[in-house]
């Protein structure tokens, strides 16, 4: 299983669900928010759940982020460190050194990892806060230009019923799903997801044994200094 140590081909890198709201949110406050990035943890765990610029929206802890963190990391995407005057890890990205497209096309990525599958106009107007922007037509061609080549990053869908105008979705997750192609985008209400991490059952075992372990010793301890107190 690939991890930092044993970082993933290239060629192999897909994302979940996840691991591209961390990627985008990191992209997204290197632009909007420069004075506090790179992001702790805690910074980070916030940008994933805000309620606005984002759908779905999550609900997500500091375990689940870490754990996307770390699958990020293997997949040299991201890149954590400590100053000698920080008081926590932070964390970048590293979304340039893998995918070097320009900044704009790196923007609407971000954006569609961000806020789902978005027409052309609707992702011109969302990137105006991370990058520079052309007209319509400009943003189409761009969009064109990065469904080609050996490793398309996005994809244009068959326009849907009652739409106007098809949209556009990043292929950095894999292939569209079906919920991909219905488009959450102009719900009244934002689709709303919850995420709780699981562990394998023998990880919650080998847990379960070492908590007792610490609780028999620290029961252990705490005699242990009661009895030193009463004969010191």
């Amino acid at each position: 299983m690939p991890d930092a140590d044993h970082p993933v081909p290239e060629a192999m890198v897909t994302l979940d669900a996840l691991e591209a709201r961390v990627l985008g949110c990191l992209i997204e406050k290197e632009a909007t928010t420069p004075d506090v990035y790179p992001l702790s943890l805690n910074a980070l765990v916030n940008a994933c759940n805000q309620k606005n610029n984002r759908a779905p929206v999550m609900e997500l802890g500091e375990r689940e982020v870490e754990g996307a963190l770390d699958r990020l990391r293997g997949k040299r995407l991201v890149t954590a460190f400590s100053g000698a005057n920080a008081r926590a890890i932070k964390y970048k990205h590293r979304f340039s050194e893998r995918f070097p497209v320009e900044p704009l096309a790196q923007a609407m990525l971000a954006e569609l990892m961000l806020r789902g599958p978005q027409t052309t106009a609707g992702l011109r107007g969302n990137c105006e806060r991370l990058a520079a922007v052309p007209d319509l037509a400009g943003c189409e061609a761009l969009l064109v230009h990065l469904t080609g080549g050996a490793e398309p990053l996005v994809r244009k869908l068959p326009r849907q019923s009652g739409q106007k105008e098809a949209r556009w979705v990043q292929l950095l997750t894999g292939e569209p799903t079906a919920e991909d192609l219905a488009g959450a985008e102009g719900a009244r209400e934002p689709l709303k997801v919850a995420v709780a991490m699981t562990l394998p059952p023998e990880v919650e075992t080998r847990i379960a044994a070492l908590e007792t372990e610490v609780a028999t010793l620290k029961t252990e301890l705490a005699r242990l200094r009661k009895a030193l107190g009463e004969t010191g």
